[in-house]
């Protein structure tokens, strides 16, 4: 594996100072696909929060490309190429998909890499080039979803924080959701998805982490983790 442009390192954090994480330690590679997995209540969304910079950990550190941003705050950490799609979509409800979408830039001054984000961002996602003029509450919880990852890519980052995508969905756009995810990380984003749905998650995977109760109980390649009996005894119902 070449050296991770994510690195988290004896990583606790928590809210009002009670813990939710005990001491975590984990890696992405650059170009990688990782999954976080777990139970709800696990402590995926509160490890995805700490890394971008919306809290910050009571003991270790967070590392992107080699620099620890454990202190940095979430407008900083996105400068530097870490965008965050937040567990339940956080749009702008009375806004227009485009409105939403030039929100997901707004760390960005020049109008014509803006544009050609958008352009790029509705390649990806052509039913959002068709609608972009609707308001996003009338959208259906996929398309929002849709909205809220293209959101996510219009800082151009370089790692790219996904959290709960499923949630809400039917299984079907589950499926289209996932597709999207694969589509963008072969695209050249590194990926890190935290994510309830194991098997779905890992199947898109190249490696994986298991979080039960704020720890990492196990760790390996994605198909590895697929193949744990323990894996599937507990999130598989197998």
């Amino acid at each position: 594996m070449t050296d991770p442009i994510l690195r988290v390192q004896g990583f606790h954090s928590g809210y009002d100072g009670v813990p939710v994480i005990h001491g975590i330690d984990l890696e992405v590679a650059e170009g990688e696909l990782v999954a976080i997995v777990g139970a709800n209540g696990a402590g995926k969304t509160t490890t995805m929060r700490t890394i971008a910079g919306l809290m910050h950990p009571f003991k270790g550190c967070v590392l992107f490309e080699g620099e620890d941003i454990s202190r940095k705050k979430a407008h900083e950490t996105n400068r530097m190429g870490i965008s965050y799609v937040p567990e339940g979509r956080r749009l702008f409800p009375k806004l227009t998909i485009k409105e939403n979408l030039e929100l997901g830039a707004f760390t960005k001054t020049d109008r014509e890499e803006i544009e050609r984000n958008l352009e790029q961002v509705f390649d990806l996602f052509p039913k959002l080039f068709d609608r972009r003029s609707q308001i996003a509450e009338t959208l259906s919880g996929g398309e929002q979803q849709m909205v809220a990852i293209a959101r996510g890519l219009m800082s151009n980052p370089r790692l790219l924080l996904l959290d709960e995508l499923s949630l809400g969905l039917m299984p079907s756009l589950v499926e289209k959701v996932m597709e999207a995810v694969v589509s963008i990380n072969r695209s050249g984003v590194t990926i890190l998805l935290v994510e309830q749905m194991v098997q779905e998650a890992l199947e898109i995977a190249d490696r994986g982490y298991v979080l039960q109760t704020g720890k990492i109980v196990q760790q390996g390649t994605a198909r590895e983790l697929l193949d744990s009996p323990e894996v599937r005894k507990a999130y598989m119902g197998m």
